[in-house]
């Protein structure tokens, strides 16, 4: 699902809505640095980008098989 809103780039929530898991389970991942890719805007809000969000998932997938 990409907002219209944001385009090519996700917030985290949506990030989190996408694949079904809870902020506090993107916030372990990004501590442990198994999160993908993002920036943090000059509000402090995170944002990631799809095409990064897409690598992310194509290498989880690369490292099941």
């Amino acid at each position: 699902m990409t907002s219209r809103r944001s385009g090519n780039w996700l917030t985290v929530a949506e990030f989190c809505q996408e694949i079904g898991i809870s902020r506090s389970t993107w916030d372990d991942w990004r501590a442990k640095e198994r999160a993908p890719r993002c920036i943090r805007l000059p509000n402090g809000s995170l944002r990631i980008k799809r095409v990064d969000f897409e690598k992310w998932v194509q290498e989880l997938e690369d490292n099941a098989a």
